[in-house]
């Protein structure tokens, strides 16, 4: 078994930026957001634990193990400091690594994150998990998305490349099951999020249909929050010019202060 999980390179610049996918998907759905920030930053773009080239890897079984893999090779890489960007199980990931080395992380870019509330819509997860060729993957990615959108023929190329590795489907559906099991997801408690003093960002589709967008009413106060009308849940493969762009703005920002002096307002 690989000790760390596969990451595609690319980009050059003084920022490093890492791009974790969601659950189901594999590290070729970034593809148009890295055109975007490859000229400005290096890139090193995950395959998850259990998908794709992380099929077999450390890390398996659940986002916090996938956590602490990614964080050991990036420790291996001597990568120093980073800015993490998760979509849904992703999102959730990064988020457990800059809880677990906030020290390590200069930025925290969160699209629809898992973890933030237990409501789950644990059917269509399943279904996307068990979708095996085109039609049914198409069909599978189109109902996570918002009502205007398409999925991309790219991103359904991809999956349904990832999805012919031999134990693949098995294997999503195992994760499927696990994470939605009594039909809710796990929870990462307020009070961590609220010690997070980087720069976090949180961006949601106003029609998610997989986490409900209401998650977002328990954020702690100092993160930010943007809505994406008519987007759904696949926020890369339905705005990524726009996704890179918050990225953009997100790893220029500074960190706030824990304690700010005299009640003055964190920034």
């Amino acid at each position: 078994m690989p000790p760390f999980p596969y990451a595609a390179e690319g980009g050059a610049g003084p920022k490093t930026i890492i791009l974790l996918h969601g659950f189901g998907a594999c590290s070729e759905i970034w593809r148009d957001v890295m055109a975007s920030l490859a000229a400005e930053a290096r890139l090193l773009v995950y395959d998850l634990p259990g998908h794709g080239h992380s099929l077999e890897c450390e890390g398996m079984g659940g986002a916090k193990p996938a956590a602490r893999a990614i964080l050991a090779d990036l420790a291996a890489r001597q990568s120093g400091k980073i800015h993490l960007v998760g979509h849904s199980m992703g999102g959730a990931i990064a988020t457990l690594m800059a809880l677990a080395e906030p020290g390590r992380v200069a930025s925290l870019t969160l699209l629809a994150p898992g973890g933030f509330g237990p409501e789950i819509n644990a059917t269509l997860l399943r279904r996307y998990a068990a979708a095996a060729g085109r039609k049914q993957v198409r069909a599978s990615l189109a109902a996570m998305l918002g009502p205007r959108s398409v999925p991309p023929d790219h991103v359904v190329d991809a999956l349904c490349r990832m999805r012919r590795r031999p134990g693949q489907l098995q294997t999503l559906i195992d994760m499927a099951a696990a994470m939605t099991r009594d039909g809710r997801q796990g929870v990462i408690p307020g009070a961590q999020l609220d010690t997070l003093d980087m720069p976090v960002m949180v961006v949601w589709g106003a029609e998610d249909p997989l986490l409900p967008v209401e998650q977002t009413e328990a954020l702690p106060s100092h993160f930010h929050l943007h809505h994406v009308l008519d987007a759904g849940h696949m926020l890369v493969e339905e705005a990524p010019d726009l996704v890179a762009e918050i990225v953009r703005r997100n790893t220029r920002r500074r960190a706030r202060r824990l304690r700010p002096a005299l009640g003055a307002a964190a920034s």
